[in-house]
């Protein structure tokens, strides 16, 4: 299960109601911070979550609206915030105007009070840990080296407590060692192995988040079957001319992909001031029901093969 609160959701610049590109994914006692805009730490103390356990920073690509916000967010945290480390994680051009940003501006030859560490993302796996994968693709924006993001909780299989109780396995550390994948010895000499106890694999959640995107052919293997997808709509199709010149998608397209995907709930971020949120709104569910154009604050809950609700009015 994946928690998602979205911080900001306007494209290129801020408007009155929304801010710029930001959303933390949380996962159990884990949470990313995905993309940093301008003023995204306000945003995250608007919403009331707080900076705690906020110690990996993905970014998708490089441009401004994307990383502004680390320059005001990394000042707050050597300051005041108890944190031992910060990661980044960035393509190889947004790392170089991060590294700008945050060591030849913010600190200016002073010494960070935590570790600071930049590291460059390739596609593949970056993270793997207590059942969670977090993997990166390359996607096709203006400018080099952009990455979308996709989470994926492990597949478990469950503990059939009904198996364990005819076999006598008493509660507790006997049955936390056998979905650890340990065999366990009973008091009458018995040994009783997880394949015993455990059933088979069930997949876990998975979420893809592209962040800004000007196809979205090279995305579909990397989205499919996700039960969230998370991407842009920064234009509508009347204006598709318009948003290939300048390395984005439409509406129909974002929705088209979540279809061809096999997506379990389409959320639709980076939205144009030119466009009231119901053309986004209308135009995408033509094509995928479950849609939702998010706005600032917004947060969703994403569980495997649950309905989402496409409403939000």
């Amino acid at each position: 299960m994946f928690e998602i609160t979205f911080l900001g959701t306007s494209a290129a610049a801020p408007s009155v109601h929304r801010g710029l590109s930001a959303q933390i994914i949380s996962f159990r006692d884990q949470r990313f911070l995905v993309d940093c805009g301008e003023g995204t730490q306000r945003q995250i103390l608007r919403a009331g979550i707080g900076f705690r356990r906020l110690n990996r920073i993905l970014i998708t690509h490089g441009h401004l609206d994307h990383i502004l916000g680390l320059a005001g967010l990394i000042s707050t945290f050597t300051r005041w915030e108890a944190m031992d480390a910060l990661e980044i994680y960035g393509g190889q051009w947004a790392l170089e105007r991060i590294y700008d940003l945050l060591f030849g501006v913010v600190l200016r030859g002073a010494t960070p009070q935590m570790d600071i560490q930049l590291y460059q993302v390739k596609p593949g796996v970056m993270i793997e840990e207590e059942q969670l994968r977090v993997s990166a693709f390359p996607v096709s924006h203006r400018g080099p080296d952009c990455f979308g993001y996709l989470f994926e909780e492990l597949p478990r299989r469950p503990f059939l407590v009904e198996k364990a109780d005819e076999l006598g396995i008493p509660a507790g550390p006997m049955r936390k060692d056998l979905v650890e994948g340990k065999t366990v010895k009973l008091a009458d000499g018995r040994r009783i192995k997880p394949d015993d106890v455990l059933g088979l694999p069930r997949p876990g959640t998975r979420l893809a988040l592209t962040g800004d995107t000007a196809r979205t052919d090279s995305l579909l293997e990397h989205c499919r079957d996700v039960d969230a997808l998370i991407t842009e709509a920064t234009y509508c199709e009347v204006e598709a001319d318009l948003a290939s010149r300048f390395g984005h998608i439409t509406a129909k397209q974002a929705a088209l992909l979540a279809k061809d995907a096999g997506a379990g709930h389409l959320y639709l971020t980076h939205i144009s001031r030119r466009y009231r949120e119901r053309d986004i709104l209308d135009e995408a569910r033509q094509y995928f029901t479950a849609s939702t154009v998010v706005r600032d604050f917004d947060a969703f809950t994403v569980k495997r093969g649950q309905e989402q609700d496409p409403e939000h009015e």
